[in-house]
């Protein structure tokens, strides 16, 4: 098809190969970048936690309980989360406020001070984790104690960040470190090799027992049961896990529950 020119040509180029190359670059560079600006147009109407966020009228929230032998009565400690971007894509539960309650009055200034920083920094927004290792780093001049489970608690703080720790675990916030097929392998052998050696040990015991006295055992000694869940009263604390399971085997001091072994 013929094309009439009605203008004076006042100069001409050639289109190469690596000219359209460039055209293909530079379209495909605004292509990204309206790409790249509708997105940021999307995530800007995502809703993060921030200090200007109005409380609702309704929370969602739980309540954990607190038995220490170091106060008379038990602790209750109410965790209460917002919902943002409820409904979207971008749902997701942040703690908001906590409270603790307790019909002991031995510690209330320090409760009331401490809560109420924590839900400052809630509502602040942002990386509120740090809490959790700051919290468990506390320990009492007086000494700690061990709580349901063998799990020994440095302070009564120590126990309030684990508890923070749980709730931030149960929506999302935190997460427990994947424990390796072999390291899991490795302590159930461990646990089957003692428990193997005290069922030997108490063999040889009774047949060095008189009749009269054979037959009463030492069954709680040799009792492993669960995952974690008890180990022989005769264990010790671990250092790494802080949980009373370390015990004596072939001349080395192996924690029972995370593995841990003196010997390496």
């Amino acid at each position: 098809m013929a094309v009439r020119i009605d203008k004076k040509i006042k100069g001409y180029a050639v289109v190469t190969p690596e000219d359209k190359a460039k055209e293909a670059v530079q379209a495909e560079s605004v292509r990204r970048e309206v790409a790249e600006a509708e997105l940021l147009a999307k995530s800007a109407d995502v809703i993060q936690m921030h200090e200007r966020i109005e409380r609702p009228e309704v929370l969602i929230g739980s309540t954990y309980k607190i038995k220490s032998p170091l106060v008379e009565h038990a602790m209750y400690v109410t965790l209460n989360d917002i919902v943002l971007n409820a409904g979207t894509d971008h749902e997701h539960r942040r703690p908001f406020e906590v409270f603790i309650n307790s019909k002991s009055m031995d510690h209330f200034q320090w409760i009331v001070a401490l809560t109420r920083i924590m839900s400052a920094v809630f509502r602040k927004g942002g990386d509120v984790t740090f809490l959790v290792e700051e919290m468990k780093a506390v320990f009492d001049p007086k000494g700690g104690y061990f709580k349901a489970g063998g799990v020994y608690m440095p302070s009564l703080v120590a126990e309030l960040g684990m508890i923070i720790e749980d709730h931030l675990k149960s929506i999302g916030m935190m997460h427990d470190p994947e424990m390796s097929e072999h390291q899991r392998a490795l302590i159930a052998e461990k646990r089957r090799a003692y428990d193997t050696q005290m069922r030997s040990k108490k063999n040889s015991d009774v047949k060095a027992m008189p009749a009269a006295t054979t037959g009463s055992g030492h069954e709680e000694d040799i009792e492993v049961t669960g995952d974690g869940a008890s180990f022989p009263p005769t264990a010790t604390m671990c250092h790494k896990c802080s949980t009373k399971a370390l015990v004596l085997m072939d001349g080395c001091a192996t924690c029972l529950n995370c593995g841990y072994s003196k010997c390496g």
